[in-house]
């Protein structure tokens, strides 16, 4: 069971994950960011994945992660993976400093579909 519900229902493990880019390294990080996206999209738990470019501040990005995981210390459990390992070992390089991640709990979605 989900340690995450709303309305006593199990909601996914939603990731919001801030990260600031060195401006100088906006493509490659850019490129490590869809390669590990297209590596998670293959995974069982996976939901949805989301990139978002601040329109203030270029090198000001998000992530907006979905999964079908009951609690965050499975989910981290789960991820040592090669693929991880190599998108971790480039950030320090890419980055300007550490990442600003959180754990949201959904209570509500509106929308329309296209």
């Amino acid at each position: 069971m989900s340690r995450y519900e709303a309305d006593g229902v199990p909601v996914p493990l939603v990731l919001y994950v801030r990260l600031r880019v060195k401006p100088e390294c906006t493509q490659a990080w850019l490129d490590a960011v869809h390669a590990i996206a297209d590596a998670m999209s293959r995974e069982d738990s996976f939901l949805s994945c989301d990139l978002h470019r601040d329109a203030q501040d270029p090198n000001l990005f998000t992530l907006y992660e979905r999964w079908a995981e009951p609690d965050v210390e499975t989910f981290l459990a789960r991820q040592d993976k090669p693929y991880r390992r190599e998108y971790e070992a480039k950030l320090p390089a890419l980055l300007q400093g550490p990442r600003e991640p959180q754990v949201l709990v959904p209570l509500a979605q509106w929308g329309r579909q296209p």
